[in-house]
């Protein structure tokens, strides 16, 4: 590229949400895209989890009390939070940054910082609905379900706190009766409720793939196989497979999850992203599920799919690589039964695990590196699926412009 050109070409690394999103926005601006991705499309932490476009519940991980959880973690298993005996010094590291970040004003930042996004998460994926990505958008409202009142309050005051960061949430609350005609799944031991309006949902999988579908038929190809190094001659970027495949750009994006330290290290992105990993499974029921139903006490997230119930929880901070822990689902499982009545749970299909990429101060890493030509956009924590096309929509401007947009500063992985 000239001084001034923006770049005509872009490598992807990574076809998840965010990677696609990314590539997706770039074809707007009339930069030609290839997406690589070890797996394929959907691979990571876009296939499995809850689906939620979910701006209201956007929450930072990093709240004081989660270290409140993180502490019962270590005695019990079955925690929501689980960090497993580990001997990972990295890993202890990325926890004690995390700790110190659980205060309320590192919190409050993130609330803050995430905003933009969360003002633009239903949009962006209006736009991509609108541009041929053929895959439908659920809007429900999310009903949030407890044993009491005093439990319930516990959100409330989260809701609050939102607020006074600036992102005002319309909710409205559910005496027994009332809980019981929107969750219909509800138990007898939930008898107060939290109706959160405004919100969306997807089949997870099936919107990344068709918007993968949509990425190609704009001409992208989508290489399977793992990136070994990403390297710059000063004119293109260049990333490279074990097996000697070789593709080049005018500039490469970074979009890899919680593997994205690996290849963006060398780029001066300095803060650790660790993998979070969520679990999943689907039930049949028998009784209708006319939207999403969170479980905040037992952190447990369930979504209608595909006539059933996709439910999903837990935080588990293990390597992303690592094999599937039953141990984790049948935790996720004794948690969520005596809540729910109708669900057949010796039934499940489709148990998986994916890793969210967690970062300890509660933002994601979104912009240039320290190098012209190498972009990175990942650790978005939970809501990747959220954040992820309103992510792509900025790092297209910020590729295409030469120029920071202003929402994308708090986020920039050089901090």
């Amino acid at each position: 590229m000239g001084i001034g050109e923006w770049p005509r070409s872009v490598v992807v690394v990574g076809a998840g949400i965010v990677g696609l999103s990314t590539a997706w926005f770039l074809q707007e601006r009339g930069v030609k895209v290839d997406v690589v991705d070890r797996g394929g499309v959907a691979a990571g932490a876009s296939w499995g989890n809850a689906g939620w476009i979910a701006p209201a519940l956007a929450i930072p991980l990093n709240e004081p009390s989660v270290l409140r959880y993180g502490l019962r973690s270590l005695l019990s298993p079955s925690a929501p939070l689980h960090v497993p005996a580990s001997v990972d010094p990295g890993l202890w590291a990325f926890l004690a940054r995390f700790a110190a970040n659980c205060r309320w004003p590192s919190w409050t930042r993130a609330v803050r910082a995430n905003l933009p996004l969360n003002e633009d998460s239903v949009g962006a994926y209006e736009v991509l609905a609108a541009g041929g990505v053929a895959a439908p958008i659920e809007q429900a409202p999310i009903t949030a379900a407890f044993r009491t009142p005093r439990q319930a309050e516990g959100l409330l005051r989260e809701l609050r706190r939102l607020a006074e960061a600036g992102q005002h949430v319309e909710h409205t609350v559910l005496d027994g009766d009332r809980l019981a005609e929107h969750v219909p799944l509800a138990s007898g031991a939930l008898r107060t409720g939290v109706r959160i309006d405004g919100q969306r949902y997807v089949d997870p999988g099936g919107f990344v793939h068709a918007l993968g579908r949509a990425v190609m038929s704009r001409g992208a190809t989508v290489y399977a196989f793992e990136v070994d190094d990403v390297r710059t001659d000063g004119r293109k970027a260049i990333v490279l497979s074990r097996k000697g495949t070789t593709l080049s750009a005018d500039a490469v994006v970074l979009a890899t999850g919680a593997w994205l330290p690996r290849l963006a290290r060398r780029w001066g992105v300095r803060v650790p992203v660790r993998a979070g990993r969520g679990y999943s499974f689907t039930v049949p029921v028998d009784r209708p599920v006319p939207g999403p139903i969170y479980l905040p006490d037992v952190r447990v997230a369930c979504t209608p799919y595909q006539g059933g119930l996709r439910v999903a929880g837990t935080m588990e901070f293990r390597g992303p690589d690592d094999p599937f822990v039953p141990a984790r689902m049948e935790a996720v499982i004794g948690s969520a039964r005596p809540l729910l009545d109708g669900v057949r749970w010796e039934e499940r299909t489709d148990a998986w695990v994916g890793p969210r990429p967690v970062t300890p101060d509660g933002r994601p890493l979104v912009g240039a590196t320290n190098t012209p030509g190498i972009y990175v956009a990942g650790g978005h924590g939970m809501w990747g699926l959220a954040h992820g096309p309103a992510t792509g929509r900025l790092l297209a401007e910020q590729i295409t412009t030469g120029k920071q947009p202003f929402e994308l500063r708090d986020f920039d992985p050089l901090r």
